[in-house]
């Protein structure tokens, strides 16, 4: 990770565990603390985008912690927050994030008996990861309800924006990569770290464990301000747009107020 990454995330933990001692002591609004982690599908320039074994093997892990404001309740008071539709009905959530995967070439070319088949083949990248940021839930259901145990589970959706840095590596089985490169890959393959912006859209749904917790399940989608992400971006008719991935995860979460 470079020293600037390195910077940003203490500063960010610094502000995440801050911020959370600061709501403690004033007793503004509740919090919530959790732990997600599960499956990354990448969408890069390996492969073909709509090729079904690419987009079912070029995958990862992810690991992330979340930080949650619960406008609903008040924390001074260990009770309700006065009603508005916003505090029934939306969350703040921020996070930091990992995830890194192998990446390899699959498609009709990749397949062939030649030697051009066998350098895309051999051609393996590892997209490294680190993101943080801030994201708005919707939660079509009243929390207030939910929490007090109404319902079970509660469904949401979610809008944010990420800080991303970004450190890919690239190799080849067959040796040196810049003998081995494919022709259409020549000067469009970069190893160096990198940081840049994610446009985050989300999905999913809680189920209330007891009074302090719940089991979380989410699908993110993250769109890249950058083709870079993967070290790769290369001048084909098929590259049309920018690095994606595709995240769903599992975690627990802990309410820390109640």
């Amino acid at each position: 990770m470079t020293n600037i990454s390195k910077s940003l995330l203490l500063g960010f933990l610094l502000l995440f565990f801050g911020k959370a001692t600061a709501f403690a002591q004033v007793g503004m609004v509740g919090q919530e603390i959790g732990i997600v982690a599960g499956p990354v599908a990448y969408y890069t320039d390996y492969g073909l985008r709509y090729n079904l074994e690419t987009n079912t093997s070029n995958t990862g892990l992810g690991v992330g912690l979340v930080y949650y404001l619960n406008f609903a309740y008040k924390a001074d008071c260990n009770c309700y927050a006065t009603y508005t539709y916003f505090n029934d009905h939306f969350r703040l959530r921020a996070e930091i994030d990992y995830h890194q995967g192998e990446l390899h070439h699959f498609g009709e070319t990749s397949q062939k008996n030649n030697l051009n088949g066998e350098k895309l083949r051999a051609m393996i990248g590892k997209a490294q990861v680190f993101e943080m940021g801030a994201h708005l839930e919707y939660y079509p259901l009243s929390i207030r309800d939910y929490t007090a145990f109404a319902y079970p589970v509660a469904p949401y959706v979610s809008l944010g924006a990420n800080f991303v840095s970004f450190d890919p590596y690239t190799y080849s089985t067959m040796g040196p990569l810049e003998n081995n490169l494919f022709p259409a890959f020549q000067g469009y393959v970069d190893q160096d770290a990198g940081s840049t912006w994610s446009i985050v859209l989300g999905a999913g749904m809680r189920y209330k464990l007891n009074v302090v917790s719940d089991l979380v399940m989410n699908i993110q989608w993250r769109y890249y301000d950058t083709d870079w992400l993967d070290g790769l971006d290369h001048d084909n008719p098929q590259n049309k747009f920018n690095d994606m991935i595709f995240w769903l995860n599992f975690g627990y979460i802990y309410y820390l107020n109640f």
